[in-house]
């Protein structure tokens, strides 16, 4: 800011020596000059102040020449009168001149000294002039010089007329294009959002880096607020009746909540199925009065359209709900996230994942689960065992409830956890997957997959060695253990008969589920597999294999029938125990983990292309995953919108199409007027169109490639295979070689996940 005042000084110490006529030539230059610079909405504010910044002028000639005076004879009376004279005369002219000149000279009074200070300023307090105290320290490097100096005055001015400027231009919108014109009138706003994330990364708790504990303990300390339960049932309004056999009936509270169950699910398939009617009516009338139950004894009778259209009318009405009460909903949500949604670990604030229990409803399954439609029972805090430290403040339950348990156990991951009534299986509230625990456990996965891999060689010779094998549990296993390596099956586990889905794994396959081709398609040796696997997602393939696989195929399956067990002398136990003896922690899963990422590193080489652009390399990426995505059968249902989607897709790339068709032709034309003109101006449209032309090619190509994927991707779920059995180092890495940005391959709860993977791994990662 010295810097300013100096400069100012030495002006004015230029402008006396020069005679009159040449300054006034000078003058009248610098001011066309700063006439063209300034914007057209300034000469508005600056004739509204004319006639006070005239005033600052004349002040500010007057202390000029006592500047001047001073410096050159302090005591000399002549001096004095000379330059009272001389500024006598230079007012005379300037008078003449300001009838015609009044705005240039406007100009030059206001823009030579302040615009300087003014673009100084705003880079610590943003778009608008500082407050009036902001201003003082500016003025003291002066104040020691002359304590009357009144320019200043007119640097406070110019700060005023821009703050009213800049005011008003964000008023008509104009406040981007004065940012991108003048860089020095930034706000700090950009800058301030651009270190909010460092002070994130900063707060990130790189675990990773630390020492890990002993094997099994988890945590040293814990401490949690519980879960949070379901609402209260509320009872359906007077309006809303049921009706049995045609006649209007009241239902006791309990039984109308089980009622209501049906009521919301009364359009969808699972309700026309019987096993699911029959299961929800025996559990239904468990939940009714005696008086109940002699009167409702058939659910085909049973009429519960009023619930259902009371129901699709509450959905409706939270679909057009305001803004308003929609912020109001999501203020509570994260209240509720903030208060319960997380927990102390170590001295570290960790999200929990799913901190709210299930509400009570119908049970659904996947496939035909033989249990679908069985009510699932309301938790209550009688149910619910906690688990935190010793030393933790235990969460408080719910007035005039009790806890189940209340455990310390470090050695295990779960803050909460009950047993649910259908299967009688154990649900927990378990750490987000960004948690130091689930990261860790996913980093030794992957670790325990990469230890395979140099190991997997042995294995197979070993499993090839086994099909000669006089024992017949041996020949089994290492048939198993092929498919397991091979085609990434999964183990299978027992099951109880009639509990489940009838889904199998490997070991539990039956002989109904395969067929042997000794030759199809032109391949010999093909084994057609056709069962259901988790999730009654089915497994439909044919594999050709070696030879002497085939042939132990055809012993296995001799004298049985249909339903008898393919690898009758093996089961999951035996498998695993074996696979432990050839690699400590070696699993069936492990295989698949293994498989799965050595495939997706292999498909990456041979896929990408140096020379491709981004969008083509992410669609490489893609085919990689999907390749991964097959191998462990992870397929879906091609989602309700996808042909509408698709639809939306092929318009945006015929509309661009046609911008493209129209762009080439401008470039024509402006190419046969340059062949003409043959000057500069002709030369530039040139450049300009040919600039169109590629964006636009960029752009249909970035479209084109997106239908490509989506279509490639219709019935392929990439998610579960990248999120659950890719190595995230691989991705990663392949990122970082490519210039590929990782948000493009993971999103924000992804990259949280897998933090330690992007901190960790280069672009020469080889798993």
């Amino acid at each position: 800011m010295s810097g300013d005042h100096l400069h100012n000084d030495s002006q004015i110490e230029a402008d006396f020596r020069l005679n009159d006529s040449h300054k006034h030539k000078d003058k009248h230059k610098d001011r066309e000059h700063r006439h063209k610079e300034h914007k057209k909405d300034k000469e508005k504010d600056r004739e509204k102040s004319k006639h006070s910044n005239s005033e600052h002028k004349d002040s500010e000639k007057k202390h000029k020449e006592k500047e001047k005076t001073k410096h050159k004879d302090g005591s000399s009376e002549k001096h004095k009168d000379k330059h009272k004279d001389r500024d006598k005369e230079k007012r005379k002219e300037e008078k003449i001149r300001a009838s015609g000149d009044a705005k240039i000279k406007k100009e030059k009074e206001n823009g030579f000294s302040s615009p300087p200070r003014i673009k100084d300023e705003p880079e610590d307090d943003g778009y608008f002039a500082p407050p009036k105290e902001d201003i003082k320290p500016l003025k003291r490097p002066r104040d020691e010089d002359d304590a009357d100096y009144k320019p200043k005055k007119i640097k406070t001015e110019d700060i005023k007329k821009e703050k009213k400027r800049k005011l008003e231009e964000e008023e008509d919108g104009k406040l981007k294009k004065t940012k991108n014109k003048d860089k020095d009138k930034k706000v700090p706003e950009p800058d301030s959002k651009k270190k909010k994330p460092k002070k994130e990364e900063e707060q990130k708790w790189k675990w990773w880096e630390e020492e890990r504990y002993p094997e099994g303990i988890k945590w040293k300390f814990l401490e949690h607020k519980g879960p949070v339960f379901a609402p209260p049932y509320e009872p359906l309004p007077e309006s809303v009746k049921f009706y049995y056999d045609g006649k209007v009936m009241k239902l006791s509270p309990k039984a109308e909540e089980v009622a209501t169950f049906f009521a919301k699910m009364l359009d969808h398939e699972y309700t026309t199925k019987e096993v699911f009617r029959k299961n929800f009516f025996k559990d239904w009338r468990k939940e009714m009065t005696n008086e109940e139950k002699n009167i409702i004894t058939n659910l085909s009778k049973c009429d519960f359209t009023q619930m259902s259209q009371y129901f699709k009318a509450q959905t409706e009405a939270r679909k057009q709900m305001s803004k308003e009460e929609k912020l109001k909903i999501k203020e509570e949500n994260e209240k509720l996230l903030k208060e319960y949604g997380f927990c102390v670990m170590d001295n570290h604030k960790e999200r929990i994942a799913n901190f709210k229990i299930e509400p009570p409803g119908l049970f659904r399954g996947r496939g035909n689960h033989p249990k679908m439609g069985m009510l699932k029972r309301r938790i209550m805090p009688e149910d619910i065992i906690i688990n935190c430290s010793k030393d933790a403040k235990v969460p408080s339950p719910p007035p005039g409830h009790k806890w189940k348990e209340v455990r310390h156990d470090n050695k295990v991951t779960w803050l909460v956890s009950w047993t649910e009534n259908i299967q009688g299986s154990i649900k927990y509230i378990m750490l987000n997957p960004s948690s130091r625990i689930k990261g860790e456990k996913d980093w030794q996965k992957y670790e325990t997959a990469r230890r395979l891999k140099k190991c997997v060689d042995k294995i197979r010779n070993q499993y090839r060695e086994d099909w000669k094998s006089k024992e017949m549990k041996v020949r089994q296993r290492a048939v198993a253990l092929y498919f397991i390596d091979k085609l990434a099956l999964r183990a299978g586990n027992e099951k109880e008969e009639g509990e489940t889905a009838d889904t199998v794994g490997c070991c539990s396959l039956r002989v109904e589920h395969i067929n042997l081709h000794p030759e199809l398609d032109g391949q010999e040796y093909v084994v057609e597999f056709d069962f259901l696997g988790k999730d009654s997602i089915r497994y439909y393939n044919k594999v050709p294999v070696e030879k002497r696989v085939f042939k132990n195929l055809q012993l296995f399956m001799e004298n049985k029938q249909p339903e008898d067990d393919l690898f009758d002398r093996l089961n999951t136990a035996i498998l695993n125990k074996h696979l432990q003896d050839l690699m400590e922690g070696l699993t069936a899963k492990v295989f698949r983990t293994y498989n799965a990422s050595i495939t997706l590193q292999q498909q990456l080489k041979e896929l990408t292309a140096p020379d491709e652009n981004i969008p083509a390399k992410i669609l490489s990426y893609n085919r990689a995953n999907r390749a991964v995505a097959i191998l462990c059968n992870h397929q879906r249902a091609p989602p309700k919108t996808f042909e509408k989607s698709m639809m939306n897709l092929q318009s945006k790339i015929d509309a661009k199409k046609e911008q493209l068709a129209d762009a080439r032709r401008d470039l024509k034309s402006a190419k046969a007027d340059a062949k003409v003109m043959k000057d500069a101006k002709t030369k530039k449209v040139v450049e300009s169109k040919k600039k169109a032309v590629q964006r636009l090619e960029e752009q249909l190509m970035k479209l084109e490639v997106q239908a490509t994927d989506r279509e490639e991707n219709k019935q392929i779920a990439l998610g579960t295979s990248k999120l659950n059995y890719l190595d995230p180092r691989i991705s990663v890495a392949w990122c970082k070689k490519w210039g590929v940005p990782i948000e493009k391959i993971y999103n924000k709860t992804q990259r949280e996940k897998f933090a330690w993977a992007i901190d960790m791994a280069d672009e020469d990662y080889e798993f």
